[in-house]
């Protein structure tokens, strides 16, 4: 029995063009969908149509035939059966935490059938993975198979085995599984992704709203893309069309190897707009390695909270260009702490490679094991110093950030070179707002209203000051009452300086911002 797709008119959509277009699409037939379209004779739409042919025609494929023919029977659906205890619509199944009005929301969650349960209900969930091993191993995205109970894998030729999860990195949003189907299967090897440029060619393979093994074809339309979806974020961007159920799926270059495997999309309406993100096969492929020897990933870790350098704190700091990782809290007790890494340090090189930002430190730090050794080039003060240190063991959960309580306004002195008041922490303070023993400072008590036409954010580029913060540090001096802030800061307006770097706690989280001084 063939499956019937749905109607158009069933689209959810979210704005009127996209409705209208919705409707456009209803008089040609139910095929039409974002990425996923079915053929029409010529005779339908009126004759013969020529296409133009490109100036670039010599290099453009003859046919992606060839290729997809040689890599579609390693690519596999992906069906799980799982327990939900609340409604399971799209926006109850992102693959990673992020602000309610986010245009990343709308990241590759299982293609989820069925009505949307009031109570814990049992729902089938479908995604794409594919084989590297013709034992069986297959990747796939965590998020598709996170919280299942039972994972069904379909080959091209329609046969389906149950698998067994190997391990999974949520961390970089990879699983690995494992089927057992007697004989060799067919497979397909991981490329290497940096040499990947952009304007390459590439195609995408998976299992888009359920249809079965679907083939597109686009271009690499950007590297290195952070979408804050997590630590290790480094994503191909690539153009061709990839939707719901096509999370897990490989991106192949024209070789016939994986470069990529497609993860999240940017969609204002929920279908593909040509932005799609993918895993570079080089994150992958050590990750995977991982999985398969031992079903569960380590990662070297430094035990600090590292931020970007803006050009505002790198200015404040003294320095010419913000490269580098600057090191916001220091751990107690971690392998950072213990070989005398400090806040307010900056981390610009590590085994002798150049730190281009906190994400870069981030990446290359859980690229090593733990126990291995590493020599930091940090720049402390207008000075650089080398220090080694002996990495430990990445925490499978690190601590939540949590935020404060707000202190009653009207409290406290008032710093107009801030906009807000500040008050020294007592026992009472600091139980109102929740602070930890271990955070001295200057609580911000409240906001000042802007005078005039000031509409300057007081604190500069970063997270705002806010009522429960605590100003640990100004201009790397700690302090503890208002008026060594107010003190300090005239100091750097009598060096000329612009800014003024604060250090502040908010939760437990502790972050620097540069504040303009005027």
């Amino acid at each position: 029995m063939t499956e019937q797709l749905p109607q158009p008119a069933a689209i959810r959509t979210r704005d009127f063009a996209a409705r209208r277009h919705a409707n456009r699409l209803r008089r040609y037939g139910a095929g039409l969908m974002a990425g996923v379209a079915l053929a029409l004779p010529l005779a339908a739409v009126g004759g013969t149509v020529i296409a133009p042919v490109p100036a670039n025609a010599a290099s453009l494929p003859e046919s992606f035939a060839p290729l997809a023919e040689k890599v579609m029977p390693a690519v596999v659906n992906i069906s799980t059966t799982q327990e939900v205890q609340q409604p399971s619509g799209p926006e109850q199944m992102l693959p990673f935490d992020l602000p309610e009005n986010s245009p990343f929301r709308r990241f590759f969650e299982p293609f989820m059938q069925g009505q949307q349960p009031t109570h814990p209900q049992v729902v089938n969930a479908l995604g794409s993975g594919f084989i590297i091993d013709p034992s069986g191993y297959v990747v796939t995205n965590n998020h598709v198979i996170d919280g299942a109970t039972e994972i069904k894998v379909t080959l091209e030729d329609k046969s389906q085995y149950t698998a067994k999860l190997v391990g999974r990195d949520p961390l970089t949003d990879l699983a690995l599984l494992k089927i057992e189907a007697g004989h060799d299967l067919p497979a397909v090897q991981f490329g290497d992704s940096d040499a990947a440029r952009v304007g390459d060619w590439v195609l995408a393979v998976g299992n888009p709203f359920g249809l079965g093994g679907t083939v597109t074809a686009g271009i690499v339309s950007a590297r290195n893309r952070d979408i804050n979806a997590g630590p290790y974020d480094d994503f191909l961007q690539i153009d061709a069309a990839i939707n719901r159920g096509n999370s897990g799926g490989p991106v192949f270059d024209e070789s016939g190897k994986v470069i990529g495997i497609n993860t999240a999309i940017y969609s204002p309406n929920g279908g593909s707009v040509g932005i799609g993100f993918s895993i570079p096969a080089n994150i992958a492929t050590k990750v995977v390695a991982q999985l398969k020897e031992s079903g569960s990933i380590s990662r070297g870790w430094l035990g600090v909270e590292i931020q970007p350098l803006t050009p505002e704190i790198a200015e404040a700091l003294g320095m010419d260009k913000p490269e580098g990782a600057l090191v916001a809290r220091v751990l107690p007790g971690s392998p950072a702490g213990d070989a005398g890494l400090e806040r307010g340090d900056v981390v610009v090189q590590i085994d002798g490679q150049p730190v281009k930002d906190a994400r870069d430190l981030t990446r290359k730090v859980g690229d090593l094991q733990p126990g291995d050794r590493v020599g930091l080039a940090v720049k402390r003060q207008g000075d650089e110093k080398e220090i080694r240190i002996r990495l430990g063991e990445r925490p499978q959960d690190l601590a939540a950030n949590q935020q404060g309580d707000h202190a009653d306004p009207g409290a406290g002195v008032a710093v107009d070179a801030l906009g807000v008041r500040l008050a020294p922490i007592d026992d009472g303070l600091r139980q109102r707002l929740g602070i930890d023993d271990s955070v001295k400072g200057v609580a911000v008590v409240d906001i000042l209203p802007p005078k005039g036409d000031d509409k300057r954010p007081h604190a500069g580029p970063g997270p705002e000051l806010r009522p429960g913060d605590v100003i640990e540090q100004v201009a790397g001096t700690a302090v503890d009452r208002p008026s060594q802030v107010t003190a300090l800061i005239d100091e750097a307006r009598a060096r000329k300086r612009d800014h003024v770097l604060l250090l502040v706690a908010r939760g437990n989280e502790s972050r620097f911002v540069a504040v303009e001084i005027k």
